[in-house]
């Protein structure tokens, strides 16, 4: 087993969000179905240690920045402290939001428009740190979900208070145009991974990377389309199904997205003030999986059931400045060969 493969360019800021999605939509779906007697306070959970985790790491990269100055020079320290920021102001606007959801769906003593307050002013601050984000070369994918829902955002609580009464197939048609978009991309994955799989002139390696690019793209839209359709239909009174027969699709897409953090470049070095990448910072915390991690052994056999003796044995260890290999091979003695001339 290789450690370092799997930890590659790990992104641990997506795979805890995505985590923690995915375990409060599964204890949400069980409270509407009835399996779940706790109050909303108790669901929201995963939601609390998710913000949390987030402004505990603001604040303690925020102390290392103070006490360090000479760190802020390192790579490029002010943009990534920038970009921590801005997503921790982002956050602070959807703990508001989760905290006056959660009241009202215990109390119902709120509009739902006031609840929805801190997201219609996230949507715009979203496209801000998406352009922000696309000048300094940053991945910001949770805030351009934000961006592009705003409408959808508006219609979703004018529906909850009543004051529009449109079926809720109507009330997601911003959430159609989006998900009609995302199709095409699918399509466009689809057909540039056959394209490569025909073609004689890429390397093997390259058409994996675009199979499994498509791939991807339809384990994550897919569901994610199935899950929205049985919702509208299931709040529209078209279907009895369980909630969490109803969430199925999404909990697909949701550990697609999990699985997308492992092998992705991406996360900010500054949270907790680490500095520096999380599988490195992981190795450094613990050497035994630094010396584990580095180790990996490949035994082949071949028909004839030789002696374990004759096996091959290969050794990846990966140095500061490189990668190199040392094989050794018992299948056969090599012995030194000595030449000695004499003279005629």
């Amino acid at each position: 087993m290789n450690l370092k493969g799997l930890f590659q360019d790990f992104n641990p800021s997506k795979f805890l969000v995505y985590s923690f999605l995915l375990i409060f939509t599964l204890l949400l779906a069980l409270k509407l179905d009835g399996t779940v007697t706790s109050s909303y306070w108790a669901i929201f959970i995963p939601i609390w240690i998710w913000n949390v985790i987030v402004f505990s790491g603001a604040a303690v990269g925020t102390i290392v920045w103070v006490k360090h100055p000479n760190y802020r020079v390192e790579g490029e320290g002010y943009v990534d402290f920038k970009a921590m920021y801005i997503c921790v102001i982002l956050n602070v606007l959807l703990f508001i939001f989760a905290i006056l959801a959660c009241d009202n769906l215990e109390t119902f003593r709120h509009l739902w428009v006031l609840v929805f307050m801190p997201l219609f002013f996230v949507s715009p601050l979203s496209i801000a740190a998406c352009i922000w984000g696309f000048r300094h070369d940053r991945s910001l994918e949770l805030e351009a979900i934000l961006s592009v829902n705003i409408l959808q955002f508006i219609f979703v609580a004018l529906r909850l208070d009543g004051v529009i009464t449109w079926s809720w197939v109507i009330v997601f048609i911003p959430l159609w145009i989006l998900m009609c978009l995302l199709c095409l991309i699918v399509i466009y994955y689809v057909i540039w991974s056959i394209l490569f799989m025909r073609s004689s002139d890429i390397m093997a390696e390259q058409r994996r990377a675009h199979v499994m690019m498509a791939f991807t793209a339809m384990a994550l839209v897919v569901p994610l389309l199935t899950w929205e359709v049985l919702l509208a239909n299931r709040l529209d009174g078209s279907n009895d199904y369980a909630f969490v027969a109803i969430f199925a699709p999404l909990y697909i897409s949701l550990l697609t997205l999990i699985g997308t953090a492992f092998g992705q470049k991406g996360g900010n070095p500054w949270w907790f003030g680490i500095r520096k990448d999380f599988c490195q910072f992981l190795l450094e915390v613990c050497p035994f999986l630094q010396e584990y991690g580095n180790i990996s052994y490949k035994i082949q056999r071949n028909m004839n059931n030789e002696t374990p003796d004759s096996q091959d044995i290969e050794r990846d260890s990966l140095g500061e400045n490189g990668k190199y290999k040392i094989s050794i091979s018992s299948s056969r003695i090599v012995m030194p060969v000595i030449s000695i001339e004499t003279p005629d």
